[in-house]
């Protein structure tokens, strides 16, 4: 199944997004094998990279994010198809040959 890297960029409300934390953090432990990793960046943002069927499936998980739910959390999301090609974690992913 194919990998997607979606990002977040925060707004400026960081007590909004410090209270609804714990929700949100509940709701990526809910997501099982189909979110690989994420965690926050030092941008005042956030990197996810999940196992999808395809970027909408994405799309369509993130609505359901307490952070997007809650509103005033997220400024901006992209998701991108992204293919793991080397690196330390490159044998962790399991790999499409096409």
């Amino acid at each position: 199944m194919p990998y997607f890297v979606a990002t977040y960029a925060y707004t400026a409300d960081s007590e909004t997004r410090t209270a609804v934390r714990p929700t949100h953090r509940d709701w990526l432990g809910e997501l099982g094998d189909q979110l690989v990793i994420s965690g926050p960046t030092d941008a005042d943002g956030a990197v996810l990279v999940f196992e999808a069927e395809d970027a909408d499936a994405v799309r369509r998980t993130l609505a359901e994010d307490p952070f997007a739910v809650h509103g005033g959390i997220i400024a901006e999301t992209t998701v991108v198809g992204w293919t793991p090609v080397s690196g330390r974690l490159h044998g962790e992913f399991e790999l499409s040959t096409t």
